[in-house]
């Protein structure tokens, strides 16, 4: 599994092809808003911005191997707020980061694991930009599976709903959260083996 997971890392963070097996799977999740490359970059790489549409407070060191921490329960111990502890793989101002991820305390075993997030950024014009959120490293097994219907549920049923809708009315108020809409009607990819 450890080699599954290096492969698919050097895969979104360097951009090394490789061959994939059928039992390789991602998340991915892909929105269209109307703001531009510099606008969406700042939502996703400052504490400001990530506390305006993803979790209600943070801890980011924007340099490779600094700190992209995501507090969901920020009054829970330290190790119990949400993504404690992760880590940015690349840094690519305006183009892409990734960062490591790690599962909710309901599935510890997997949450003593680390999968990868890359988050890409792509203008369509001038005043609008394409992200694209990749979640893989995915081991195999029932809790695994759990594991990543979860992240489908909460990439594709919040994080990037939440993120358009900052875009679109501002920042989210975390403690009345507006009705959101699923992204894509499904978001886990199983990846298929290259000939």
């Amino acid at each position: 599994m450890v080699r599954v997971v290096w492969q698919l890392a050097l895969i979104g963070v360097l951009g090394i092809p490789s061959v994939a097996s059928a039992q390789e799977r991602q998340v991915r999740v892909s929105v269209t808003v109307p703001a531009p490359v510099a606008q969406c970059w700042a939502l996703w790489t400052t504490d400001e911005g990530v506390r305006s549409f993803f979790a209600p407070s943070s801890r980011i060191d924007l340099r490779v191997d600094g700190a992209y921490e995501i507090f969901f329960f920020p009054t829970a111990p330290p190790g119990q707020r949400g993504a404690d502890d992760m880590r940015l793989l690349a840094v690519e101002p305006n183009r892409r980061i990734a960062f490591t991820w790690n599962a909710p305390n309901t599935l510890p075993s997997i949450r003593a694991q680390r999968t990868v997030v890359s988050v890409e950024f792509a203008p369509e014009t001038a005043a609008s930009t394409r992200v694209t959120l990749r979640h893989f490293g995915w081991g195999s097994g029932p809790e695994w599976d759990d594991a990543i219907k979860y992240f489908e549920t909460a990439w594709n049923g919040f994080v990037m709903p939440a993120f358009v809708h900052r875009v679109q009315h501002g920042p989210l108020d975390w403690k009345t959260l507006p009705a959101l809409k699923p992204a894509q009607q499904a978001a886990i990819e199983h990846l298929v083996a290259v000939k």
